[in-house]
């Protein structure tokens, strides 16, 4: 897949409308921050696909995304160093990108 058939993407990289995604979508996303997704990577992005289908909304935060996760996965999970290794940077906008959600509204 190439950028051309990419669905639209604004400024940073978060796809306009997160119904275009799909796991290959997900795959050239990763690639661009140099992230090969494993299962542990898959189990956090199908979290956050089921977090937005029900609430219809990204965890705002990082640490509303951390807490989300520990209460639905436990407490091995759900801490930031975890999320942290998967997902270097800022685990809530780096894990909602790959995830073809919108942009955290309170992540820098």
């Amino acid at each position: 897949m190439t950028d051309q058939t990419l669905p639209e993407r604004n400024n940073e990289g978060f796809l306009e409308d997160a119904h275009t995604w799909t796991p290959d979508i997900a795959i050239v996303i990763a690639a661009e921050d140099n992230l090969d997704l494993s299962e542990r990577h898959w189990e956090i992005i199908e979290f956050l696909r089921d977090f937005y289908n029900k609430h219809e909304v990204s965890p705002p935060s990082n640490r509303l995304f951390v807490k989300a996760v520990r209460e639905s996965m436990g407490e091995e999970k759900g801490n930031s160093i975890y999320l942290m290794q998967l997902f270097p940077g800022t685990p809530a906008k780096t894990a909602c990108r790959i995830a073809g959600l919108p942009r955290p509204t309170n992540c820098l």
